[in-house]
């Protein structure tokens, strides 16, 4: 008998060939396939996971790392024998963010500081010996003053970039990170956009006050940073000089359009930039988020050229929750890479693979949509027991992992079709 978290409720071109509950733990965000297992960062059950996923049709739990008290280990990065994990404040632990609103509503540097006086979590960035891969054996540590990092970006070397949000500025900035020695990661350079150091004085003169002003990550090419800024948009910044980085272009369309920038990928062979603008609140109140393609032949000013078509197979906004995009498989060293196909999560509409041979015209290429999560695990009030589509990895083999605010891991294989 077919298992049925194993049948989906739309599939074109893909097929679901294996799940996970993650070991009864099935909220993940970010997930990384590294030699034969999964590692999955936790946004309610409080640590990470090891998947054992060698066996792609049978993946099974091979271990979890309980985070610190109040702390969020959700994002994470793997290169060779090296896992860089993030430490934050656990934001969602809060009673003030209940409702959801709250977290992309303004400045996050109150919810962070509440406590500062005696601050009752982990912030930094933590560093894992994974030689043998089910047991991560932490070897270094980077501490910062403030909530913490949310999302880095490491693919090997001696550099690393992330996300920080530290005492005096209003919310998440870029920070660089000199991994000469992981036993001993040092915070080497920041960077930030005008207004956003409230310690020194400055004055934000955002276009949206409400808006979320912070750095989601940096994903990072040669010497530049691509920088999601959320309702700022895109930040492109020169991180030549690891020390001091610097502006060379900002795109702004928050408003007219709503902001939430997630992701900004470049595909250098073609001089193209996929960036993708996350969904947020329910049933698009936060308005319509694409996925931009952009012309990035001139590194200071990027032109948006088309935008992929949203899923129609269904009427999602009905089905509640979450409608739109969240996260693109972003091209890692090791993994599947193309410039032609993307694959990004849709929230509530699982899985779309695009292609964007001609970036004027992207069309849907492939689709697969997985059952509702089996147990609410969100601890929220008042959520919708829908898919949260949440992170895609997508392997050298070309397998599609995909990860869920509820529902578990799951593992597809995409086939071309018409």
């Amino acid at each position: 008998m077919t298992d049925p978290a194993l049948i989906p409720t739309h599939a074109r071109n893909m097929r679901l060939i294996g799940w996970s509950d993650q070991g009864g733990r099935p909220d993940g965000v970010q997930l990384m396939v590294h030699r034969g297992y999964a590692y999955v960062g936790h946004i309610f059950s409080k640590g990470f996971s090891i998947i054992d996923v060698r066996d792609p049709t049978r993946p099974r739990p091979a271990g979890y790392v309980a985070a610190p008290p109040n702390t969020w280990t959700l994002h994470l990065q793997t290169h060779e024998d090296l896992l860089l994990v993030i430490h934050n404040k656990d934001m969602f632990a809060q009673p003030e963010m209940a409702d959801e609103k709250a977290y992309y509503k303004g400045a996050v540097s109150g919810h962070a500081t509440a406590n500062a006086s005696g601050r009752d979590w982990s912030a930094g960035m933590a560093v894992y010996d994974i030689s043998v891969p089910d047991k991560p054996r932490q070897i270094g540590f980077m501490p910062v003053e403030g909530a913490g990092l949310h999302r880095i970006w490491y693919v090997g070397g001696r550099w690393a970039y992330a996300s920080a949000l530290l005492d005096g500025f209003t919310d998440y900035m870029l920070i660089t990170i000199d991994m000469q020695n992981p036993e001993k990661p040092l915070l080497a350079g920041r960077f930030w956009l005008p207004g956003m150091n409230a310690a020194a004085g400055e004055t934000p003169d955002w276009p949206m006050p409400n808006g979320r002003f912070g750095l989601h990550h940096p994903i990072v090419h040669g010497d530049i940073a691509y920088c999601s800024w959320r309702d700022a948009c895109l930040a492109i910044v020169d991180v030549s000089d690891r020390h001091d980085p610097r502006l060379i272009a900002r795109k702004v369309w928050s408003p007219p359009f709503g902001g939430g920038t997630h992701n900004a990928l470049p595909l250098p062979g073609r001089d193209l930039l996929v960036v993708v603008d996350e969904t947020v609140l329910d049933h698009q109140e936060d308005g319509f988020k694409p996925v931009w393609i952009f012309n990035n032949a001139v590194k200071a000013n990027p032109i948006s050229i088309a935008t992929c078509p949203p899923p129609d197979d269904s009427d999602y906004l009905a089905v509640g929750g979450h409608f739109g995009p969240h996260n693109i498989h972003e091209n890692r060293p090791g993994t599947f890479i193309s410039e032609e196909l993307i694959f990004v999560t849709y929230q509530n509409a699982g899985v779309r693979a695009y292609d964007i041979r001609d970036p004027f015209r992207p069309r849907e290429a492939g689709a697969i949509v997985p059952p509702a999560p089996r147990r609410m695990v969100d601890p929220r009030p008042n959520r919708a027991p829908v898919l949260h589509s949440a992170d895609v990895h997508v392997d050298r083999n070309g397998l599609v992992y995909f990860t869920d605010f509820n529902a578990g891991l799951c593992i597809a294989e995409y086939t071309p079709g018409p």
